[in-house]
């Protein structure tokens, strides 16, 4: 059987207003419209995609987070993942940790390819498929615009500064989408059902063996500072005088 992996983080919507708690401690999330991490959601397209082209048998959708990450599975799960396994984690794991979390679960399901989103929208770290690329040993394409698999080889076309790259990497392998890979496609309502019968195994992170203790103390959060108001310039001398009294020249 020729397995897709794929991750799905459950992450505050990209509309939704970001508010700091009042202590600093973070973000608030507390009655936040939550939503599944847009990378992750256009990684999981493709990997359907795939799968309908014949080019896979199963596609798993896994999370990482609290018991409320399984609505962003069941989503996975009504867009057309076959089933999947939730990792419960009440503390937000650092990129390594979740990477680990994650080998576990690739040693366990033997997936052809595992995909993901090429970063999360809460944190931008774009750690994650690297850091599990190398715990695996296997190669790595990341930011794809493209995938086109060729028997036990896939070649992955990425966007660079000087314009497009082409890779060719043998299978098994960890690729990381882009956004301009594909259009996610809309979940219908009888989906939304049938969803509710496929599997979703919940599995605690203590029991995969993973070490959850962070490597890194974030001392606190705060809002960006305000802009400056503008000021209007008559003239391109007053211009260049605004800067040099700003530092800018």
């Amino acid at each position: 059987m020729s397995t897709i992996l794929v991750g799905l983080k459950r992450v505050v919507d990209a509309n939704v207003r970001i508010n700091i708690k009042a202590d600093g401690s973070g973000v608030a999330t507390q009655g936040v419209k939550m939503t599944i991490n847009p990378f992750d959601e256009i990684a999981l397209e493709e990997a359907l995609r795939i799968r309908e082209r014949g080019g896979a048998s199963e596609v798993i959708v896994v999370g990482i987070g609290p018991d409320d990450a399984q609505q962003q599975l069941r989503t996975g799960l009504a867009m057309g993942a076959d089933r999947a396994v939730l990792v419960r984690s009440d503390a937000p794991l650092e990129p390594l940790t979740a990477a680990r979390a994650l080998l576990k679960l690739v040693e366990r399901e033997s997936p052809r390819i595992v995909l993901l989103g090429k970063q999360a929208i809460d944190d931008d770290n774009n750690q994650t498929g690297q850091m599990l690329a190398a715990l695996w040993d296997r190669p790595q394409a990341t930011f794809a615009s493209a995938i086109e698999l060729a028997g036990d080889s896939v070649r992955v076309t990425r966007e660079v500064d000087a314009g497009h790259e082409t890779l060719e990497i043998d299978l098994p392998a960890v690729i990381t989408a882009d956004l301009r890979l594909n259009e996610p496609r809309f979940v219908k309502l009888p989906d939304i059902m049938k969803a509710k019968k496929k599997p979703l195994e919940v599995i605690a992170l203590a029991d995969l063996g993973v070490d959850p203790a962070p490597r890194f103390n974030v001392l606190g959060y705060g809002p960006p500072a305000a802009r400056a108001r503008g000021i209007m310039v008559k003239d391109v001398p007053g211009l260049v005088a605004a800067l040099r009294q700003r530092g800018a020249l």
